[in-house]
């Protein structure tokens, strides 16, 4: 079993920042550049709509790359792209996360689920990593029975 991560402790995706972060930047980059160089056919309102639109964009993917899983002595704050929840260590039975699915989904005392988008699958490795991580704290924390 892993052992427990000291707390607090933050859990996110490292590629998905980068490539959120990065294609962000291009796009911007991209529409100033295009409202700069388009036809003068076009008003400043169409220019700056452009750049409007690149910003857009870049604020979406923010809301991606901003997605984050953060454990304390109390409990978890789930980031998601566009909801953050807090639940406390006794409203969390259980964390899975199946072959094939983008992030872990936790299960609540009250029936319902929610992912955690913070521990994402397209990086194995470290999404193994921080798994256990979390799974051990569940147990350590939650009222969860240890398997073992």
């Amino acid at each position: 079993m892993t052992d427990t991560p000291a707390l607090p402790t933050v859990w996110r995706p490292r590629t998905t920042r980068l490539v959120a972060y990065a294609t962000a930047g291009v796009i911007v980059l991209g529409m100033i550049v295009l409202a700069v160089v388009v036809a003068s056919t076009f008003k400043l309102t169409d220019r700056l709509l452009m750049v409007a639109f690149g910003l857009f964009i870049a604020w979406i993917l923010h809301m991606l790359a901003r997605c984050r899983v953060t454990a304390d002595e109390t409990g978890l704050t789930v980031v998601n792209a566009f909801a953050t929840r807090r639940l406390e260590w006794p409203e969390v039975l259980d964390v899975t996360m199946s072959e094939g699915e983008p992030w872990p989904t936790l299960d609540l005392a009250d029936g319902t689920s929610i992912s955690a988008m913070g521990i994402n699958a397209t990086e194995k490795a470290l999404a193994a990593r921080q798994l256990a991580e979390l799974e051990a704290l569940l147990h350590a924390k939650g009222e969860t029975p240890d398997p073992h």
